[in-house]
């Protein structure tokens, strides 16, 4: 892969699975918050998995999309964009009753600086969506945040375990996770929380931000020495099959990889490639913010894109300098702060 395009068409092949899947989701799927890292290409294997199933059935994306050339591209592939400020009461009651609901609308970056806009995106905000939608199913994503940092040898916490968010994002998004809960039990809306945590293509992730740190002879700092990350096109699948599994009262599925995955040998992985030296700093912590995924594979199967996978086409995606996505993840963040 050498140019966004080619990744796009990449991420955006459905798969048997999911033809099948969205051929029995009913109605069209209207998509909240679709300007984000992830949701263009969302709407597009959406859009793909519809022609391929032989149904009719519209994808809506929803944003403000401050710039045009993303809604631009959108349309020009048969999805229907619809341009709104979420926050704004009367572009959100100016929105079509859809059946299908997508809800990745949320704020990460700035979080600590703007509290109430924050939470006020994060938190009031579903409480909105939840109530006007009640009769829609809706896939509402959330994170890994929520839970506290486990043990590295744990394998990640499980979606029943205690949560403990630290920091006020994380705080703000299990507010958001608490306020869907509340509607879904008082309307009977059929409602999953999607706790991701990380999903990546090669212009974003902390698969890149290690690879730039090693390929520009940098030291990385590995005191948050593990982490999980999972391939966005299988993410993206996950969460429309998902709509078929929405539940009253709500049901939780945590979403990445299969791996507990070692700072210091994916940079050593990314050194042997560049040709150069991996540097550290810091000491290795033996916790770690990790989720543990095996509920979502035993219903949707394994990624087929695997870690390895994923450091090579970074790797090729920074030597054939792809253009990137100025998004950190800031997974080495252990306070909370964003």
């Amino acid at each position: 892969m050498k140019n966004v395009y080619e990744l796009d068409e990449y991420m955006c092949r459905p798969s048997n699975a999911l033809i099948n899947d969205i051929s029995k989701i009913d109605g069209d799927i209207m998509v909240l918050g679709a300007g984000g890292k992830m949701g263009p290409t969302l709407c597009k294997l959406a859009v793909n998995a519809v022609k391929a199933s032989g149904i009719k059935k519209n994808i809506i994306a929803v944003s403000r999309f401050s710039n045009e050339n993303h809604a631009l591209d959108l349309a020009g592939y048969g999805i229907q964009v619809i341009k709104a400020d979420l926050l704004n009461e009367a572009d959100l009651l100016a929105l079509p009753d859809k059946p299908n609901i997508i809800y990745m609308a949320g704020r990460k970056f700035g979080t600590s600086e703007d509290q109430s806009l924050t939470w006020a995106m994060n938190a009031y905000l579903p409480g909105r969506v939840a109530d006007i939608f009640k009769n829609s199913r809706i896939v509402a994503f959330s994170t890994g945040n929520v839970y506290p940092f486990v043990d590295i040898a744990s394998g990640g916490s499980l979606e029943n375990d205690p949560v403990g968010p630290v920091g006020i994002y994380a705080q703000s998004c299990l507010g958001r996770e608490n306020i869907f809960r509340y509607f879904s039990n008082k309307n009977n809306t059929p409602i999953l929380l999607f706790r991701l945590n990380y999903a990546i293509d090669m212009r974003y992730g902390v698969l890149l931000e290690i690879a730039k740190t090693v390929k520009a002879g940098h030291a990385l700092d590995i005191t948050t020495g593990y982490f999980n990350v999972v391939w966005q096109g299988y993410a993206n699948e996950v969460a429309l099959r998902c709509l078929l599994h929405c539940e009253s009262p709500v049901k939780v599925m945590n979403v990445t990889g299969i791996e507990t995955i070692s700072a210091k040998k994916i940079a050593m992985k990314f050194a042997k490639i560049f040709g150069t030296e991996a540097k550290f700093i810091g000491t290795e912590q033996n916790t770690a913010l990790l989720s543990n995924a095996t509920q979502c594979m035993s219903l949707f199967g394994n990624p087929e894109v695997t870690v390895d996978d994923m450091v090579e086409l970074t790797a090729e995606w920074l030597l054939n300098e792809g253009a990137t996505l100025d998004k950190p993840t800031h997974f080495q963040e252990r306070q909370g702060k964003f």
